[in-house]
C-alpha cells in the first residue's frame, strides 16, 4: 500500500468550465469560431498597415510621374539579372510607353531587358512616422527610387494606386471606429435612458429614432454636403462628415440598449442597487451597462462596416469626402468614368480592399456575438 508523502505539494487544480469568468468563456468560444478568428487577424493587420502608411506604401499620396499616366501594373518577379550583372531577389520589368498612331494614346509595354530591382526596407521618401518620428526607410519599394514601380498600376495623375490604397485606408477605417465611438455614446446614452425611465420619455426617445430613420438618406446627405463650405480645411470636412455619420448612426444601437436595459431593471441586482442608496446614473453605468458589455462590442463591430460603406459610397457620389483627402471613396471616384473601366481597371483594386475590409469586421462581429451569447 503506497503511503501519500504529507510533504508533497499537491498540483494546482484547473479552474472547470463553471469556475471560469465571463471574458474567459467567451474567448474560449471566439477561439473555436475559425473563420471570426482568422478575420480578427485581418483586421489587425488593416489597421496596422493603415496606423504605418508611411513606411508600408512605396510612395507618399502626393507623389506622381506624369510619364507613368495610367500605367499598368508590373508583375513582381523572382531570381533575375540587373543591366550590370548583379542578382536581384526580387524584381520588376520596367515599361516603355509609346503613342498609337490611330488613337493618339499612350500605350505601354513592358520592357523585359530592363530590370527594376525591389527590395525590403529601401530607401526612398523621406516622411515622419506616425507623425513624430522623421525616416526614409519603406517596407517595399525599388531600390533606385527614380525607377518605375507600379505593382497595382497608377491612376491619372501618374500616382501609385498600391499607396494611395494604404494612405487611404487610414481614412476609411479611422473613420468606421470614430464615428462608432461616437454612436456608441449616443446609443447607450439614449438607449440607456429611453430602457430605464420607461413612460413619456422612452415615448420621446423612440419617435425620435423613428423619425430619424424615416428621413431618405441621400436627399439628407446631399442637404448636409451643400451645408458644408467647400473652402474649409479638409480635416473639418473630414470631421463634419464623422459627425454626420454618427448622428445618423446611433439609432440601431440605441433600440439594442433600449431592449437589454428593458430586461434588466426589473434584476436583483439593479433592484438591490438602487435600495442601497446608489444614484441613477450609478445604476445604469456602473452596474447595467457592464452587464452586456460584450454584446455591445458585437453590436459596435458589426457597425463599422456600415460607416466604412457609407463613407465611401457617399464619397464616390461625390456628397462625402473630396480631393486632396485621401480614402477609398475618394479613389474609386476616379473610376466611375468609361476610360477607367475600359482602359485602367486596376483602379477599382481600392474596392476590393473595401470589400475585404467589411467582411472580415463582419465575420469577426459575427464571431464575437455568438461567443458572446451564453446560451450558444
Amino acid at each position: 500500500m503506497t503511503v501519500a508523502d504529507p510533504t508533497a505539494i499537491p498540483a494546482p487544480r484547473r479552474a472547470t468550465t463553471a469556475e471560469k469568468g465571463q471574458w474567459a468563456l467567451i474567448y474560449r468560444r471566439f477561439r473555436r469560431h475559425r473563420l471570426a478568428w482568422w478575420s480578427g487577424l485581418v483586421v489587425i493587420a488593416i489597421y496596422l498597415v493603415a496606423a504605418f502608411a508611411e513606411f508600408v506604401a512605396p510612395y507618399g499620396p502626393e507623389t506622381y510621374n506624369s510619364r507613368y499616366t495610367y500605367a499598368p501594373p508590373q508583375m513582381l518577379k523572382f531570381f533575375g539579372h540587373d543591366a550590370q550583372g548583379n542578382f536581384a531577389l526580387a524584381y520588376v520589368n520596367g515599361i516603355k510607353s509609346t503613342v498609337d498612331p490611330l488613337t493618339v494614346q499612350r500605350v505601354y509595354v513592358s520592357d523585359p531587358k530592363a530590370v527594376i530591382p525591389v527590395g525590403l526596407f529601401v530607401k526612398g521618401e523621406p516622411y515622419h512616422l506616425l507623425g513624430l518620428i522623421p525616416w526614409d526607410r519603406h517596407l517595399i519599394g525599388p531600390v533606385d527610387p527614380k525607377a518605375p514601380f507600379y505593382l497595382w498600376g497608377a491612376d491619372r495623375l501618374g500616382r501609385d494606386v498600391l499607396s494611395l490604397t494604404i494612405h487611404g485606408a487610414r481614412v476609411s477605417m479611422s473613420i468606421g471606429l470614430v464615428g462608432v465611438a461616437i454612436s456608441l455614446f449616443l446609443g447607450i446614452l439614449f438607449g440607456g435612458i429611453s430602457g430605464y425611465y420607461g413612460g413619456w420619455v422612452d415615448e420621446v426617445v423612440q419617435r425620435s429614432i423613428d423619425f430619424l430613420k424615416s428621413i431618405p438618406t441621400i436627399p439628407l446627405w446631399m442637404g448636409f454636403a451643400a451645408a458644408i463650405p467647400t473652402n474649409i480645411d479638409p480635416l473639418m470636412v473630414y470631421f463634419w462628415i464623422t459627425v454626420i455619420l454618427s448622428l445618423l448612426g446611433w439609432t440601431e444601437l440605441a433600440r439594442v440598449v433600449r431592449g437589454r436595459f428593458l430586461s434588466l431593471r426589473t434584476e436583483d441586482f439593479v433592484l438591490a442597487a438602487r435600495l442601497d442608496g446608489c444614484s441613477r446614473q450609478r445604476v445604469i453605468w456602473r452596474h447595467m451597462v457592464p452587464s452586456f458589455t460584450s454584446h455591445i462590442i458585437a453590436s459596435v463591430t458589426l457597425a463599422i462596416p456600415s460607416m466604412i460603406l457609407a463613407e465611401t459610397a457617399l464619397s464616390f457620389l461625390g456628397i462625402g469626402l473630396k480631393p486632396p483627402v485621401i480614402s477609398w471613396g475618394v479613389l474609386l471616384k476616379d473610376a466611375q468614368n468609361l476610360l477607367a473601366v475600359t482602359t485602367a481597371p486596376w483602379l477599382f483594386i481600392p474596392g476590393i480592399a473595401v470589400v475585404v475590409a467589411v467582411l472580415a469586421l463582419n465575420f469577426l462581429g459575427d464571431g464575437i456575438r455568438d461567443a458572446a451569447d451564453p446560451y450558444n
